[in-house]
């Protein structure tokens, strides 16, 4: 994780390559719960943009099929609505709305960044506890302050709109959020029991795993492990795992079918095991799965 801070203010978003189409920022349906949480497209990020000439804008660039990301903007969502429209936040997915991370310069995701009167003020790149985001934002809304936005912006909706999940993925996902990985995927493992053909139930597995194996290593400390005892195998695994959770996957998918070419037995067919949980994780339509899978079934056959 790159170390959160607060700088002033300062630089400009390149929105010239960016469209913007107008349109209207709704208040939460009666009976809803508000949320000072949207997604944001391209064509409605410059009227978003806007809004932080107001109140501080969070704006959270990540993969909406990553496990990591989706975390990430759970906790930041349940921060942000906490502060009753005191800033806002927009979720962004990098590979849906490539001008966006463009814009941004984003060079890993998941990004966090804050817009004040329409400067950009970086925050973190990947994980961060849910503490340290919590005096971050009160950092930024004392920025906010100080650049003389202290208005309270509208909520953009309720949670009703979101299409409920099923019950047990749902489960899963409450748990998710509670950071009980073992319940995640038992709430899965009983889904996939109930309905063997359960696509989202088994990817969901994967992802709680991922999760748990990742949720307390350091990337720097597994790094410099896997560089000195490069025949250490859950250290090289390791290591993949954080380049996914991170956004560098063509790095991940690399390392394991290196790792394949050079194995045998059981802990080759172990690392093959894990590209494939990995592969679903990113999504099996991805480019980058396409080619990985080319160089893996080359190593092996």
């Amino acid at each position: 994780m790159t170390e959160p801070h607060i700088p002033s203010a300062r630089g400009a978003v390149d929105l010239g390559a960016l469209a913007s189409t107008p349109q209207e920022t709704t208040a939460a349906p009666q009976g809803a719960t508000p949320t000072w949480t949207t997604r944001v497209n391209t064509a409605a990020f410059e009227q978003f943009v806007g809004l932080s000439q107001q109140v501080p804008v969070l704006v959270s660039l990540g993969v909406t099929r990553v496990a990591a990301s989706v975390e990430l903007d759970n906790t930041l969502s349940s921060l942000v609505d906490r502060r009753g429209g005191r800033l806002v936040l927009g979720l962004i997915d990098a590979e849906a709305e490539p001008q966006i991370a463009q814009a941004f310069q984003a060079q890993q995701v998941p990004m966090v960044l804050a817009l004040v009167k329409g400067q950009p003020v970086p925050l973190f790149q990947g994980a961060a506890p849910a503490e340290q985001i919590d005096q971050l934002l009160d950092q930024l809304l004392e920025l906010g302050a100080q650049q003389g936005l202290s208005g309270v912006a509208p909520a953009f909706g309720g949670a009703s709109e979101e299409p409920a999940l099923p019950p047990l993925h749902q489960k899963a996902v409450d748990a998710i959020d509670a950071g009980d990985y073992a319940a995640a995927e038992a709430a899965y493992m009983e889904a996939l029991n109930e309905k063997p053909n359960d696509h989202e139930a088994q990817v969901g597995i994967y992802q709680v795993r991922l999760l748990s194996r990742t949720q307390d290593k350091d990337l720097n400390q597994v790094r410099e492990t896997a560089a000195q005892n490069p025949d250490d195998l859950n250290a090289q695994l390791d290591v993949a795992d954080l380049d996914l959770v991170g956004g560098h996957v063509e790095d991940a998918f690399a390392r394991l079918v290196r790792l394949v070419s050079r194995l045998a037995d059981e802990d080759r067919e172990r690392v093959r095991r894990r590209l494939v949980e990995l592969y679903a994780v990113v999504g099996n339509s991805d480019p980058r799965v396409a080619a990985s899978r080319q160089k893996l079934a080359r190593v092996l056959f």
